[in-house]
């Protein structure tokens, strides 16, 4: 469906994005767009809508009319109630369209069309612009941080809004976030980026095994549980954090049973795509600052 390959965005001498390995966006899956600011995560949305000039290979066997964004910040004419803009953009009314008025209701916003755009709340701002996006039924759509700003509970409940709404789809979204609970409830696939560079790209769970391994457990860095598991390996973690990666079911038992000896409290992950990023990063940094044998 789109096939990346030797991608490059510079702004004047700043390299924006440089992806070298092919990378191909198929039908139905669910793609996370990571990183830090900079890493070139808006920079590769803007080139796969053809937004911004670029260098290299996009191909792509959809249309820009088959392609919806929906982006971190959204203006409507403030004159206008929710429903005239609504109508007057998708060049349909909710009289006569039966797909809108299903949007409308699933997204709990048929007591807010009535009010303009500038009186709405945060939560209903991006729940408008969801319909709008959604509506078109795009085979792929962008979502750009669309919960930046959002407290948890409306994000909460926007996520779940859309699991459900993609849940047996057969449509593709790359959703950029920050939040890592987003990304592990909604995306199968992570793309991460920093500073324009591919770090890791694939199914999430295989990324968390080859970074992290089969499992993890965590307990609270403490000066008495450093001292309790020092003999045993540890990962790149949050600095509140010992990680421990565990590769047989023997190992992981006798490292929880020496932990409830010592009366220590741990937790263990199989998918945390915090976790892994850092040591994804960790692994990158590494590859670039040992240079490979000749």
């Amino acid at each position: 469906m789109i096939h990346i390959d030797q991608l490059k965005v510079t702004y004047g001498q700043q390299v924006a994005l440089n992806i070298q390995e092919p990378i191909d966006i198929l039908p139905g899956q669910k793609i996370g767009i990571i990183g830090s600011n900079g890493a070139g995560k808006s920079t590769l949305i803007k080139a796969l809508l053809d937004l911004i000039p670029y260098q290299g290979q996009i191909r792509c066997t959809l249309k820009p009319s088959q392609m919806a964004v929906h982006l971190q910040f959204n203006e409507y004419v403030e004159t206008m109630s929710c429903r005239h803009i609504m109508e007057t953009i998708l060049q349909t009314t909710l009289k006569d369209n039966a797909d809108l008025r299903e949007l409308v209701a699933y997204f709990e916003m048929e007591d807010q069309l009535n009010k303009k755009y500038k009186h709405l709340s945060g939560g209903q701002k991006q729940r408008f612009t969801l319909i709008m996006v959604l509506f078109h039924k795009a085979p792929v759509t962008f979502f750009d941080e669309m919960t930046s700003g959002l407290d948890f509970e409306t994000r909460q409940k926007l996520m779940t809004k859309i699991q459900d709404w993609y849940q047996d789809s057969s449509a593709t979204f790359c959703l950029v976030s920050h939040y890592y609970e987003e990304l592990e409830q909604l995306v199968d696939i992570i793309l991460l980026l920093d500073h324009g560079q591919v770090v890791a790209y694939g199914d999430k769970q295989a990324l968390f095994q080859k970074y992290c391994g089969r499992r993890v457990v965590l307990i609270d860095r403490t000066p008495n549980n450093e001292q309790v598991v020092q003999s045993h390996p540890q990962i790149v973690s949050a600095s509140h954090q010992i990680a421990m990666p565990v590769n047989s079911i023997q190992e992981e038992s006798e490292l929880i049973q020496s932990l409830i000896l010592a009366g220590i409290d741990y937790q263990c992950t199989s998918h945390d795509i915090e976790l892994m990023t850092l040591n994804a990063k960790a692994a990158y940094k590494q590859r670039k600052e040992v240079p490979y044998a000749s």
